[in-house]
């Protein structure tokens, strides 16, 4: 699990959206952002963050918040989910797992009985300077929003 926590600088990371655009933590400067971090494009978990997180999107965005999600699906499968769910935020395809890895996402699971190694569902809330104001390690798809916009 990570070892990232409230108060702490934010990885200064760069990636690719599912578009090919690079994103990387400098161009939020001025914006809170909202990384979220899911297990795998549409699942039935994953469908019902992302889609929770549309259905709110005007709410970040007049609240100065920008998305974005992180996986360690190819670009394909993310724009895939992207264009199937109607989603208004970039998604990373971080199939390197070299941000996944930077926030220390990446560990060991529980499913069914048996143990993995994947990528754990966590949020990070990253204030206008780059400093981690919030931490949510246990997600709740359905509601991820109000958890965010508390």
């Amino acid at each position: 699990m990570t070892t990232l926590k409230v108060g702490d600088k934010a990885p200064n990371f760069s990636g690719l959206d599912q578009n090919g655009t690079s994103h990387k933590l400098t161009d939020y400067t001025g914006k809170k952002l909202v990384v979220f971090f899911y297990p795998k494009a549409s699942t039935p978990g994953c469908t019902a963050e992302a889609c929770d997180l549309r259905d709110n999107f005007a709410r970040f965005q007049s609240s100065n918040y920008a998305l974005l999600g992180v996986s360690a699906d190819n670009a394909k499968a993310q724009l895939k989910f992207v264009e199937k769910y109607d989603l208004p935020f970039p998604l990373l395809a971080d199939e390197d797992k070299s941000v996944i890895q930077a926030f220390g996402v990446w560990g060991p699971k529980k499913f069914m009985g048996k143990e993995y190694d994947g990528i754990n569902r966590t949020t990070f809330v990253i204030d206008e300077t780059g400093i981690i104001e919030d931490v949510i390690s246990d997600v709740k798809t359905k509601a991820h929003a109000a958890q965010i916009l508390k």
